[in-house]
């Protein structure tokens, strides 16, 4: 009886909880947000410094997981190397960003130090990427320990596997994922599909005005797979990619 009765209790209080707590996340399942990405792809950097940090305001970021996969349209050879999109410098710094996630797990601490690197790719700066650690107070051994070892190959081993299994396949970068689904070129509007997908309580950054899905936006820039393309087949990605919008909007 007694048993019981602690369990009831017990129940009820985890309810109270949950309708009590603050933070909309004590209810509803996050909503994953996955960026598959390469380090110099313009269109990669610009989406990480001028779009992406939008899901740190009005608590947004309490109903997100957010998880960043720096590898891209990067290509391993018969030798077990690695062909980036951008060249070497790029190979680089994709095993940089994935040595700084697995120094820092916690998002808020690997989060800023892929910011400034990016920033400083963004401005056409990234060889000064070593003053990141300087401006946030991290320690660069931890990294740089990690690149020059083998760990820093085998964690991009390990995008590169979870970046060639999605499916439907990427085709370009940057290539945002909202849980599971790809928003094809919609990436810009990633809110509106986290808004659109979460089912907990309201959150100050899903408000009516920003929970809509724009259609008719421009042709949004990206880094193809394969840089040679033609003509032909540039105007058929883009009569895709209209498609894919459309079958997103009716989905939603």
């Amino acid at each position: 009886m007694g048993s019981s009765f602690q369990r009831t209790v017990s129940i009820f209080l985890a309810c109270f909880l949950c309708f009590t707590q603050i933070s909309p996340i004590s209810c509803g399942e996050k909503v994953s947000l996955t960026l598959y990405y390469e380090s110099l792809c313009p269109y990669c950097s610009n989406f990480i410094v001028n779009y992406l940090p939008k899901v740190f305001k009005n608590g947004l970021i309490d109903v997100v997981d957010l998880k960043l996969v720096p590898w891209g349209n990067t290509k391993i050879q018969a030798n077990n190397t690695f062909k980036c999109q951008h060249g070497k410098a790029e190979c680089f710094l994709d095993t940089v960003e994935a040595c700084a996630i697995d120094a820092w797990p916690d998002l808020n601490e690997h989060f800023p130090f892929i910011y400034c690197v990016e920033s400083l790719v963004y401005h056409k700066n990234y060889t000064q990427w070593e003053t990141c650690f300087e401006k946030l107070n991290l320690k660069a051994k931890l990294v740089k320990d990690c690149v020059g070892s083998g760990r820093g190959k085998e964690l991009e081993l390990r995008y590169a596997a979870e970046t060639n299994a999605l499916q439907p396949p990427h085709k370009y970068v940057p290539w945002v994922v909202v849980d599971g689904q790809p928003l094809y070129d919609e990436y810009m509007d990633f809110i509106s599909y986290i808004c659109k997908a979460y089912k907990g309580a309201p959150v100050p950054g899903c408000s009516s005005t920003v929970n809509v899905i724009k259609m008719g936006r421009k042709f949004t820039p990206f880094c193809l797979m394969h840089t040679a393309t033609s003509k032909l087949s540039t105007i058929g990605s883009a009569i895709t990619s209209w498609m894919n919008r459309v079958n997103l909007a009716a989905s939603a």
